[in-house]
C-alpha cells in the first residue's frame, strides 16, 4: 500500500510541525533527538522538555556563535549547555539578535564538545529550511520510536533525510497561460511546483525564444518589499522592471521569479535583518548575527527550470558572478553577462556598496 508518507513528504510535515511549535524526532547512528525550534517553543513544552531524562542542548550556527563569543567545536554549529534556570527569555535572547546591543553580555557559554554532532547538524538544516530563526533545542531520547508514536510526533531517519536537506527538490511544470504585460508585451507565465511541498517558482517567457540559441535570462529572487511595495532599501524592483522592459524591447527572454525571499532566509528573517540594519549593521553583518550565511539561495532551481523548458545557453542579466558560476556548474552555458545597473538611490547606496565589497557584485 502507498498511503504512508515517504521521506520527502515526512520532511514537509516536519517543517510544518516546527513552524507550528510541534517538536519532531530525528534518529540515526543508534541515537535519537527530540528537536524543537526555539522561535516557536512554548513555555509548556519547555517545561515538558526539561522533565525528560536527557540533557538538552541549544544548537546555533557558527555564525551566531561568533557574535555571541561562544566556542565552536563542530565546524558549522555550536551546542550550548542550558543553564539550570534558563527559560524562554534566555533561549530567545541567544537565538534572536534583536537585543544584542541592549544586552550584549549573554554568556559565558558552556559548550558540548564530545560526541557526534550529525543529528544536531540535521536539526539545524531542518529548522533553517523551515525559514525559522536558526536555533534548535534538542534533547536525547531513549526508545525514540515508541516515544514518537505515543505523542504523535513526526519521526525522521537522518540518513534518509540527508540528501533531501542538501539537494534541490525536483520541479514539475503545473500550468502555463498567456499573460500580456505592460513592460514586456506578449508573454506566458509558467508555474513550477517542487516535490517537497515548498514554494512554487515562476518562469515568465517573453515572446517565443528559440531553444537552440542563447536566451536572455534574468534569475530574480522574490522581494516583496521591493517588487510589490517599491522599497527604496534595495534595487530589486527596478531590476525586475528593467529586465522585463529589456526582454520586451528585444522581443524574447525568460525571467525566472524564484521564491527565495531575503536571499533565501524568508520574509520574517529578512525583516529581522532590516531591524539590525537600523542598528547600524550592513546586510552581511545582519545575516551573520541572525545565524545565516551571506546568501542562502540555491540558484540550481533556476538552472533546473531552464533545462526543463529546453534551454541550454543563456545571456544572463546579472551583476552577481555567483549566478554565472552556479549556472555553468549546473551544465548551462553562459555566453554573455548582461549588466543590470539600475535603482541606486540615497537609501540603498550603502547596501549596494556592501554587495560590491562583500558579495562580489559588479556594480
Amino acid at each position: 500500500m502507498s498511503f504512508s508518507p515517504d521521506i520527502v513528504e515526512r520532511l514537509a510535515r516536519a517543517r510544518a510541525d516546527l513552524r507550528m511549535g510541534v517538536p519532531i524526532v530525528l534518529t540515526g547512528g543508534g541515537t535519537a533527538l527530540l528537536v524543537q525550534a526555539v522561535e516557536t517553543l512554548s513555555a509548556t513544552r519547555l517545561t515538558d522538555l526539561r522533565a525528560l531524562p536527557g540533557t538538552p542542548a541549544l544548537v546555533i550556527t557558527a555564525r551566531r556563535a561568533e557574535t555571541l563569543k561562544a566556542r565552536v567545536y563542530d565546524t558549522d554549529i555550536a551546542r550550548l549547555r542550558l543553564p539550570a534556570d534558563a527559560g524562554l527569555d534566555w533561549l530567545s535572547g541567544v537565538a534572536n539578535p534583536d537585543d544584542d546591543l541592549r544586552a550584549p553580555m549573554k554568556g559565558p557559554f558552556s559548550c558540548f564538545r564530545d560526541g557526534p554532532a550529525d543529528l544536531h547538524r540535521a536539526a539545524m538544516r531542518l529548522v533553517k529550511s523551515a525559514q525559522l530563526l536558526p536555533a534548535a533545542l534538542v534533547t536525547p531520547l531513549d526508545n525514540a520510536a515508541p516515544f514518537a508514536l505515543d505523542h504523535g510526533l513526526t519521526a525522521i531517519p537522518a540518513d534518509l533525510a540527508a540528501p533531501h536537506l542538501t539537494d534541490t527538490s525536483p520541479l514539475h511544470p503545473v500550468v502555463h497561460a498567456r499573460l500580456p504585460m505592460a513592460l514586456a508585451g506578449a508573454g506566458r507565465l509558467h508555474i513550477f511546483r517542487p516535490e517537497d511541498g515548498g514554494s512554487e517558482h515562476y518562469a515568465i517567457e517573453i515572446g517565443r525564444p528559440p531553444r537552440d540559441m542563447p536566451v536572455l535570462v534574468r534569475l530574480h529572487s522574490a522581494c516583496f518589499t521591493g517588487d510589490v511595495l517599491g522599497s527604496l532599501k534595495c534595487d530589486c524592483g527596478p531590476q525586475l522592471h528593467a529586465a522585463l522592459a529589456q526582454m520586451g524591447q528585444e522581443g524574447a527572454g525568460l525571467l525566472l521569479y524564484l521564491n527565495q525571499e531575503g536571499r533565501g532566509i524568508g520574509l520574517a528573517n529578512k525583516m529581522r535583518a532590516y531591524s539590525l540594519q537600523d542598528q547600524g549593521f550592513d546586510t552581511v553583518q545582519a545575516n551573520h548575527r541572525l545565524g545565516f550565511e551571506d546568501d542562502e539561495r540555491d540558484f540550481r532551481i533556476g538552472s533546473n527550470i531552464l533545462k526543463e523548458m529546453g534551454f541550454s545557453q543563456v545571456r544572463l542579466l546579472t551583476n552577481n558572478p555567483r549566478k554565472i558560476d552556479m549556472m555553468e556548474n549546473a551544465g548551462l552555458r553562459v555566453t554573455e553577462r548582461v549588466a543590470l545597473k539600475v535603482g541606486e538611490n540615497t537609501h540603498n547606496r550603502a547596501y549596494l556598496a556592501t554587495k560590491a565589497a562583500k558579495s562580489g557584485h559588479l556594480l
